[in-house]
């Protein structure tokens, strides 16, 4: 173990997680970098001064466990989670069936609790304090169309976010939530065509969100300088939502 604080990024391999893990990387911390895919969390990790990649399916209950027994026996405590994994497709509610909403919801609101399950207790043992950032949707401040399920994910992942903060204030650890609007990642580009033109246009600065913004704000929330910010949600949207 090098003595450099660690941080841990679910669905590192590309898009917004990438972006907080070379953010982080940046900041002089060695990144425990997770994807389901190998060639990406790859990818990030060549781009990065210090870190490692691991293939971990975050809905995977053994999975998960090895990959946190393997971070915190060799790269240590980690002093940062950033839970980034996500996944939707966008369908009218009525056509969609049990199978997708489970997959969702795994994805998106179980994994979260999971890894900072797999973690928390480590970083309060520590008596260190910490910092957990996790990424939901401002589809779950304010709700979206063709995204019913992944809303109601995101906005439990907003509540779990709260819960936890009160939780752990006491031991020092920080809890936050970015909720990122329309991003140029590979998960927005899935969407048909004219629904990204379409949300693209009602953005009030008049573009896409970029990866980089929303890492921007994540690093913040995991540095020094938020040390008395928890429990608190922050939309990164270009003003396409204000919510209070």
């Amino acid at each position: 173990m090098s003595g450099k604080p660690v941080a841990v990024v679910t669905g590192g391999g590309s898009g917004i997680g990438q972006a907080v893990a070379l953010e982080l990387s940046r900041a002089g911390m060695i990144v425990a970098v997770a994807d389901l895919h190998e060639q990406e969390a790859h990818s990030t990790i060549v781009k990065i001064v210090s870190g490692r990649a691991f293939v971990v399916d975050v809905t995977d209950e053994l999975m998960l466990r090895s990959f946190a027994e393997t971070v915190l026996g060799e790269l240590g405590v980690p002093d940062v989670i950033v839970n980034c994994a996500g996944w939707d497709e966008t369908h009218p509610f009525v056509e969609t069936d049990p199978v997708f909403w489970e997959r969702v919801i795994q994805v998106n609101l179980t994994a979260v609790v999971a890894v900072t399950h797999a973690f928390l207790q480590a970083m309060i043992d520590r008596g260190e304090g910490g910092r957990i950032v996790n990424i939901a949707s401002d589809a779950g401040r304010v709700g979206s169309s063709g995204e019913a399920v992944y809303a109601g994910a995101k906005g439990g992942v907003i509540a779990f976010t709260k819960s936890i903060a009160r939780e752990t204030a006491r031991h020092g650890i920080t809890v936050n939530a970015v909720c990122p609007g329309p991003t140029d990642t590979p998960l927005f580009r899935a969407q048909p065509e004219k629904l990204q033109q379409a949300l693209t246009r009602a953005i009030p600065m008049g573009r896409l969100g970029r990866p980089e913004d929303v890492a921007h704000a994540v690093c913040f929330l995991a540095s020094e300088n938020a040390g008395f910010i928890t429990g608190q949600v922050l939309s990164v949207s270009g003003g396409l939502t204000m919510a209070g």
